[in-house]
């Protein structure tokens, strides 16, 4: 975990954005000693968002299924998909 004082930013931009680049990782910026921001290169930022949207999904589909909702198996998605195509 990558801690930097708040004023570190404004003195040593560059080396955070380079820290935040290499690895993948947030920076968290403080203030007083207390925890203010954090900082992470916009790639994996995008990134951990398609990862959270991605999970949010799954979780919703999880919970329709152990509702009772109907699912499909590979091969019947196959089939659907199939018909689909032939229709076009």
């Amino acid at each position: 975990m990558n801690i930097r004082p708040s004023a570190n930013i404004r003195q040593n931009y560059n080396e955070i954005s380079n820290l935040c680049k290499e690895t993948g990782e947030p920076v968290y910026l403080t203030k007083n000693g207390e925890g203010d921001l954090v900082v992470m290169d916009i790639e994996a930022f995008t990134k951990r968002e398609k990862m959270l949207s991605l999970r949010e999904k799954l979780l919703s589909v999880e919970e329709n299924r152990h509702a009772g909702a109907k699912g499909y198996s590979v091969d019947e998605v196959d089939e659907i998909l199939t018909a689909v195509i032939d229709e076009v």
